[in-house]
């Protein structure tokens, strides 16, 4: 019964008669608060603000910047993170006040996350989950980043724990409205991760008829989609083509298996597609591999403190969540399963204690530990982080040249006379494009808006760009334009528009 109503201790007299496995939330603030300061520290630190934007991060900011035309918006994406960094990016085009902004979002947004879970579990398991999951190399690398996935992971941790202390506590309405903030949030970054995040939360509330924490999770979900699903109406025909077409864009959804996929990204491949070459070394790995036996052992853990659901119901929705990512996509980027670590992330920390000898919510008699036991979880946690932290240099070091060649590319093209208002087309057209101050266009592919006639008409009046890739064959159009080498890319430039072409 120790998963069941009114455990979670709510105030006055009835703090003093917790039931087994249940602990005080008023305590331990303190601590969550020290890890979400250090996680913002380490991302200022070790990502550094003046990492350029990445293509996604493009699209996604130049929908609400006044400083650059905005890319083309393709079906699976929703408007949540252009909503995120609007408050800089609609009035700065400074990278690093952006970095910045969503640096502290990300750690405060960590400290709240954690903080819907108090009461469940012991605030050493709290953080140790928060710290797990902050210190992992895809964490600090994306939490700065204009980018969805770190923000389904805070609302899934914040909606399940919220779920999970309302069931327990129908007095605690704090935790009611916690589930519809953090479906929200979901929804409101990538609506379909949320529905496959909250399938075993339907099913709870189904099953046992909570009635309210099944409209709180459907309102949620329904408040954070809105908009998608109206742009779905107003631009796609309706919310089945959308769908359709966000399937089409990520390769056809279906039966594919991806596991191979994620775990050749794990050696800091920000998007494996097509997913060829090497695994990473095997210690690279070995931590993806520890996840699900560690959660086993949080279960075993939960049994015996009489606590199975607020261990299982993490552990489900993680399952669900990375489910579509493992087997339904036919590539892979190591960002899709963030959710499902930072939910994994409750029942590892449980059983990490367990291992070091401290069972969660049974200290020993007098505090004693297995000193050995203890001392070897130090020694593989230290190894798992030092393993992450150099992922995590070589990943930066290695963006940040990519994104430097793009900013060197449109520095080359303003020296050829491509200047807004202006046009770039082909290879990397949208961050070039970004980077020059120009609109971009594509004729074919996941980014096709424009066509052959109209980059044509459009080249009559202001500068055009054709970019063509290493071994990439130039458009047609393009081929009796000037050709230019910018590294290893080939610009062709439209002649100078006609000075006696109407606008």
């Amino acid at each position: 019964m120790a998963d069941g109503r009114g455990l979670l201790p709510t105030g006055g007299r009835r703090r003093a008669h917790t039931s087994p496995g249940v602990f005080r939330p008023a305590a331990g603030t303190a601590p969550l608060v020290a890890l979400a300061a250090v996680f913002t520290l380490a991302q200022l630190v070790l990502v550094r603000p003046g990492l350029g934007l990445g293509w996604d991060e493009v699209v996604y900011v130049s929908q609400v910047t006044s400083h650059h035309p905005a890319a083309f918006f393709s079906a699976p994406r929703s408007r949540g993170v252009s909503l995120l960094v609007a408050p800089v990016a609609s009035w700065s085009s400074s990278t690093a006040l952006l970095r910045v902004h969503l640096a502290l979002l990300s750690g405060l947004a960590l400290y709240l996350a954690l903080r819907a879970w108090r009461g469940l579990f012991p605030t050493r398991v709290l953080v140790s989950a928060g710290a797990f999951y902050a210190s992992l190399w895809v964490t600090l690398f994306y939490g700065p980043q204009a980018m969805p996935n770190h923000w389904v992971a805070i609302g899934a941790l914040i909606t399940v724990g919220s779920f999970l202390r309302y069931r327990a506590d129908r007095s605690a309405r704090g935790a009611l409205w916690g589930v519809v903030a953090g479906a929200a949030l979901m929804a409101w970054m990538r609506p379909t991760d949320a529905v496959w995040v909250t399938v075993p939360l339907f099913v709870l509330a189904l099953a046992g008829r909570h009635w309210r924490l099944l409209l709180a999770s459907a309102a949620g979900l329904a408040v954070g989609a809105v908009e998608w699903v109206a742009e779905a109406y107003a631009g796609y025909g309706g919310l089945g083509e959308r769908l359709a077409e966000a399937s089409r864009v990520q390769g056809g959804l279906g039966w594919h298996m991806a596991v191979d996929d994620q775990l050749r990204s794990l050696g800091g491949r920000g998007l494996c597609r097509p997913c060829t070459g090497p695994m990473p070394h095997p210690v690279t790995t070995l931590w993806w591999f520890a996840l699900p036996l560690l959660a086993a052992v949080g279960v075993v853990v939960a049994v015996r403190a009489r606590r199975v659901l607020r261990t299982v119901m993490p552990l489900a929705c993680a399952t669900t969540a990375a489910f579509p990512y493992l087997f339904m996509i036919g590539y892979a980027a190591p960002r899709f399963l963030q959710p499902a670590y930072a939910l994994l992330a409750v029942p590892v920390a449980d059983g990490l204690w367990h291992l070091a000898g401290e069972p969660a919510g049974k200290r020993r008699p007098g505090g004693s530990r297995r000193p050995v036991a203890a001392a070897l979880v130090a020694l593989a946690l230290t190894g798992h982080l030092a393993v992450q932290l150099a992922v995590l240099v070589h990943t930066v070091d290695r963006t940040a040249e990519s994104r430097r060649d793009w900013a060197r590319a449109a520095d080359e093209l303003h020296r050829l006379g491509v200047r807004p208002p202006c046009l770039v087309t082909g290879h990397e057209a949208v961050p070039v494009g970004y980077y020059t101050g120009c609109s971009s266009g594509g004729t074919s592919g996941n980014n096709e808006n424009i066509t052959v006639a109209e980059i044509l008409r459009t080249a009559d009046r202001v500068p055009v760009a054709a970019l063509t890739g290493p071994g990439g064959v130039p458009p047609d159009y393009a081929r009796p334009w000037p050709v230019h080498r910018i590294s290893d890319l080939e610009a062709r430039i439209a002649p100078a528009p006609r000075k006696d072409a109407s606008g």
